[in-house]
């Protein structure tokens, strides 16, 4: 069966969709297969661990209703010329279920001047529509607060939210990337997972990883707040110990004095005052 060609993402050459509909052939997955054998030979240290194509399943459909989806920007603002090799301008379009499951919807790059990246964020935003909450990476100092607000004010009509990106790159990637290995993201089928697998898989060794930054924010946006949380749970496991303590030390015997005694007195006078 032929498989029908995707429409071009915007930001992504055509020419891409129909290299990826030829990737998809029986012999290419062979040789893919073969490759990723290799790989696993020459880099006996690990340095895949962080993410492996493996890890996601790819899904022609994703669930018509989600609790949150969130679109995260890597900005870059650099066009391409014969004389440099830029970074890229990605948007990660990122879902989250109610079972706590990661839907990867879809991916935008570019690399263009600061006005066709923003006619691109609104263009996408428009396609994306209202639900979709809107985040990018604010740098840090004045020029990045103005940069934000500017965006903000471009971006009127929907929700955005800076976020100041702290902690290196690795770190950043790590819960995205714990989330792929345990099977909980999901990714939409497209002409842009090549490229998406690519990057993921050769970072941090690639000279641009701006997918990965994309990834990690957008996890980010999506994932619940956890200060109040974690601080509920460390009280409550602090409880758990002192009563677990309490319960572990011995105990006196129960006083039985002799009938008659003037202790035994003492205490039937003090059941009888408690009743």
């Amino acid at each position: 069966m032929e498989r029908i060609k995707p429409k071009p993402t915007l930001g992504v050459p055509y020419e891409s969709c129909r290299a990826y509909n030829l990737s998809w052939s029986p012999k290419c997955k062979r040789d893919k297969a073969r490759a990723a054998a290799w790989r696993q030979l020459e880099d006996p240290a690990g340095r895949r661990a962080l993410f492996q194509s493996e890890w996601c399943a790819v899904v022609d459909e994703v669930p018509a209703k989600l609790d949150h989806i969130a679109r995260y920007w890597d900005l870059a603002a650099t066009e391409k010329t014969e004389f440099n090799d830029p970074d890229w301008t990605v948007g990660i379009k990122l879902g989250r279920d109610r079972n706590g499951g990661y839907w990867l919807f879809d991916m935008v790059r570019q690399r263009a001047n600061p006005g066709d990246i923003e006619r691109l964020l609104l263009d996408t935003a428009m396609q994306d529509g209202k639900r979709v909450r809107i985040g990018f990476g604010q740098d840090p100092g004045q020029a990045g607060k103005s940069q934000a607000q500017h965006l903000v004010r471009t971006l009127s009509g929907f929700t955005v939210e800076p976020a100041r990106e702290t902690g290196d790159k690795l770190t950043r990637f790590g819960p995205f990337s714990s989330q792929c290995r345990a099977g909980n993201v999901k990714i939409r089928q497209g002409c842009w997972n090549e490229e998406l697998f690519r990057v993921l898989e050769g970072f941090p060794d690639l000279a641009h990883d701006d997918e990965v930054d994309a990834c990690s924010g957008a996890l980010e946006m999506l994932s619940p707040p956890m200060q109040s949380y974690a601080a509920y749970e460390l009280m409550r496991r602090q409880a758990e110990e002192v009563l677990a303590a309490q319960q572990r030390k011995p105990q006196g015997a129960r006083p039985d004095p002799a009938r008659g005694s003037v202790e035994w007195q003492d205490l039937q006078k003090s059941r009888n005052e408690s009743s």
